[in-house]
């Protein structure tokens, strides 16, 4: 994946996940710091190996060669990131962590990948009228 060391698979079409993602580009480039941020909806998801659909559900993020999704790549981004590294350890204690993860994988992002789902419908049905 060209010469970035940390890479992020997004949905720059989810407002959720465009604004935190986003906020997060804004301060790799103002700090120098080599992530690259891709969107799912472009070309680059192709570099990931991800069917669309999959790559729709959870945030992606490849870090020297190991890809992760979830709650433990958002770890890995914010651990790439000195404001954020502090949010990495707490996320990552026992306890903190299953929670998290829990969170995230039956309560955020299914509900995020609804809405997805929901533009993705109305953005090929007919208008009526």
């Amino acid at each position: 994946m060209k010469n970035a060391q940390t890479c992020v698979l997004y949905n720059a079409t989810c407002p959720v996940c465009n604004f935190e993602i986003q906020h997060y580009a804004r301060y790799a480039d103002k700090t120098g710091l080599p992530i690259r941020f891709d969107d799912l909806n472009s070309d680059a998801r192709e570099e990931w190996g991800l069917a669309a659909d999959a790559a729709a559900r959870r945030l992606y993020v490849l870090h020297d060669g190991q890809i992760t999704s979830g709650i433990p790549a958002f770890r890995v981004l914010w651990a790439q990131m000195p404001r954020y590294r502090f949010a990495a350890w707490v996320v990552g204690l026992p306890g903190v962590f299953h929670l998290a993860c829990a969170t995230y994988d039956h309560v955020l992002a299914p509900i995020l990948y609804a809405m997805h789902l929901r533009r993705q419908r109305q953005k090929t049905s007919p208008k009526v009228g």
